[in-house]
């Protein structure tokens, strides 16, 4: 059965470009930045997984977890790490129900290293991925395929390269059947000032964005 995922964010780009990339992978996705319509425009009745946006106000991602789990008892709610879209896709297929070992997979902080612990073996892809620019509304990022080879079954230690930065820095990793998704890097301090918090009273921090709103199924 193929997943119903919704993605609410707020950068037109990235929230498209997570979509496509979901669907490439067979999940049923649409994305869409207009967060008063998404009760209305979108039966959440039906959807398997619902993606929330770092610049999604607290009060109104607050508010769409409760309405949508009235009438939803398996949806299953991802917070997007960053805008990357590529890292976002990834988090999605972690959070489907059964994919994979829980503890195939770790990260290991303080030696910045994917430890891998696996039953059989496996083909193992690790990417790293990283912000390059936080100006709203379209974060820019890059990454790199720190490995992609076919491991046997039993523990392994992927270190991370230094290429990869100690801030908005994060890693993914398949595993056979198992993808997960870490930080490495917490956002910078900075850019997680820009949350709006919805109150109306405040002035925007952030610049209006084309409205986004796609319905690729019912």
């Amino acid at each position: 059965m193929s997943r119903r995922v919704l993605i609410i964010g707020r950068s037109p780009g990235v929230i498209l470009d997570v979509a496509e990339i979901l669907r490439g992978r067979g999940f049923h996705a649409d994305a869409t930045n207009q967060f008063d319509e998404v009760l209305s425009q979108y039966d959440t009745a039906s959807l398997d997984i619902v993606v929330f946006g770092g610049m999604v106000p607290p009060g109104t991602k607050q508010y769409l977890r409760e309405e949508i789990a009235k009438d939803n008892g398996h949806v299953a709610f991802v917070q997007g790490l960053a805008g990357i879209a590529g890292l976002i896709a990834a988090q999605v297929e972690a959070a489907v129900p059964g994919s994979g070992d829980d503890d195939a997979v770790a990260y290991d902080a303080a030696r910045r290293s994917v430890r891998l612990t696996l039953p059989e073996p496996a083909r193992v892809v690790v990417e790293a991925w990283w912000g390059t620019s936080f100006a709203p509304p379209e974060p820019t990022s890059t990454s790199l395929r720190v490995l992609d080879a076919r491991f046997d079954a039993g523990e392994h230690v992927v270190p991370l390269p230094d290429a990869v930065p100690a801030v908005a820095s994060f890693v993914t990793v398949s595993a056979g059947a198992t993808v997960r998704a870490f930080t490495v890097g917490a956002m910078p301090e900075a850019v997680t000032r820009l949350v709006p918090t919805g109150d109306p009273a405040q002035p925007p921090t952030l610049p209006a964005v084309q409205a986004v709103a796609t319905h690729s199924f019912g």
